[in-house]
């Protein structure tokens, strides 16, 4: 689920064709500088899952230290960039189906939108029926995605042994960003990464809690999506000039797959990838969605109509029908944007901002839950509380920073999104502090 979440297939797919046209040909360093913080926020979210497996993740955690409106807060963002997500996620599902048929009605963006919401549609259906199936289904689709991944990687490289465009350069991974280039490289690669935190909102669902399964999931799936980013970046920058990279936005891995000689077949696989992981992501954004929610209606947060689950398949089915619901919605506002490669790098700033807040609490919550472990370890005060500080305040920064290079569409969308949680905020003293937590371990 972790690797699911994080989706390396449809990352590389339609994204790193964006971080290339920010960053350049220093892309491969951004993939690995902006790591660092996700690193610290996958230790903290370990860290604190070892502690407090719950449902609500961040947001139960940020409210047990920092209180309700500071939590409310986190789990709404969260929310809000699942929401947009749907988006994000569904168009490119949209875009690979019509690339097995005819590649050519891609850019229409009424045609895409709409397949995708019809995949929307049949990926919550099956996440109704139970986690369990979910997760079955899960482990073949991501087992084929890394697979087909790792073969036309290593093609890539073959085929730039013999036809390389730019000879490969340390400067690679060097700090020459063009100007004013650092900011929107450093979210992009935020939103690359999100989704591996899924792990945590499943930890009430998972099996080994008494050595942190789900903490661990999380963590070590970061080093599975870092290796195919910066291995499919690489490759991009060998076989073919930057200004043809970056117009890759609709499926890099397909292109990469052609012109490395696969040919049709490599095509079909590259679209099938991207089918797979933007099947997976989307469900794993679906399962955060819904947890959360159902963690924040449990608490009465939010309305207890969605703090329950279903007496059969023991999910919160009622969160999946407003998922639906508001997904739909949506995705036909998007359908309205002038075209689809708009609509992605939008809704990518949006979310990296909301990311940005809520992992940036995390990281502050562990550091403070474990502010002690300095009395007793000084590994665990160096690991769970100077690393996921550090992460927080990087966070914090870039999202800050950010804000002043937004369009009006993405402030709109990014910003409001959050403000508009005051709405339905509900000033309570709900649930437990995690200093009474602690004092009754």
């Amino acid at each position: 689920m972790g690797v699911a979440g994080s989706a390396p297939g449809f990352s590389i797919a339609v994204a790193i064709a964006g971080l290339l046209s920010t960053a350049g040909m220093v892309a491969p360093n951004a993939l690995l500088i902006f790591a660092v913080p996700m690193l610290g926020v996958a230790v903290a979210y370990k860290g604190l899952s070892a502690k407090m497996a719950n449902a609500g993740a961040a947001y139960e955690w940020t409210k047990s230290v920092f209180g309700g409106f500071l939590g409310y807060f986190s789990g709404w963002a969260l929310l809000v960039a699942a929401m947009v997500f749907m988006v994000t996620g569904s168009v490119p599902l949209g875009t690979a189906t019509i690339d097995l048929f005819d590649p050519n009605l891609a850019s229409n963006v009424w045609l895409t939108t709409g397949i995708g919401a019809v995949w929307f549609i049949a990926i919550g259906v099956v996440l109704i029926t139970g986690i369990e199936l979910t997760s079955k289904i899960q482990v073949v689709m991501s087992t084929i995605e890394l697979g087909i991944l790792f073969i036309i990687s290593i093609a890539a490289f073959v085929h730039a042994s013999g036809h390389v465009v730019n000879p490969f350069s340390w400067s690679w991974f060097g700090f020459n960003y063009p100007a004013g280039s650092f900011a929107p490289a450093a979210l992009a690669t935020v939103f690359l990464y999100w989704g591996w935190d899924v792990t945590a909102n499943l930890a009430e669902e998972t099996k080994g809690q008494h050595y942190n399964a789900a903490g661990q999931g999380g963590f070590l799936s970061i080093f599975a999506t870092i290796a195919s980013f910066i291995a499919f970046t690489v490759a991009a920058l060998l076989i073919f000039s930057l200004k043809d990279s970056t117009g890759f936005s609709d499926n890099l891995i397909y292109h990469v797959a052609v012109e490395s000689g696969l040919g049709k077949t490599g095509g079909y696989a590259a679209s099938l990838v991207l089918i797979l992981s933007s099947v997976a992501t989307l469900e794993t954004t679906m399962l955060q969605f819904s947890r959360t929610l159902f963690a924040m209606g449990r608490d009465h947060a939010l309305p207890p109509y969605f703090g329950q689950v279903h007496e059969k398949t023991i999910t919160p089915v009622r969160t999946m029908y407003l998922l639906l619901a508001v997904g739909l919605v949506v995705i036909l506002i998007s359908s309205f944007q002038p075209s689809v490669s708009t609509i992605l790098a939008d809704s990518v700033s949006a979310i990296a901002v909301q990311v940005c807040y809520y992992y940036g609490l995390a990281g502050l919550v562990c550091a403070w839950v474990y502010k002690d472990s300095i009395k007793t370890s000084l590994w665990d005060f160096v690991h769970y509380v100077l690393f996921p500080a550090a992460s927080a305040f990087a966070l914090f920064g870039l999202g800050l920073y950010a804000l002043t290079t937004f369009n009006l569409t993405v402030k709109i969308v990014g910003i409001g999104g959050l403000v508009i949680g005051i709405l339905f905020y509900r000033p309570s003293g709900y649930g437990k502090r995690v200093s009474d937590i602690l004092a009754e371990e």
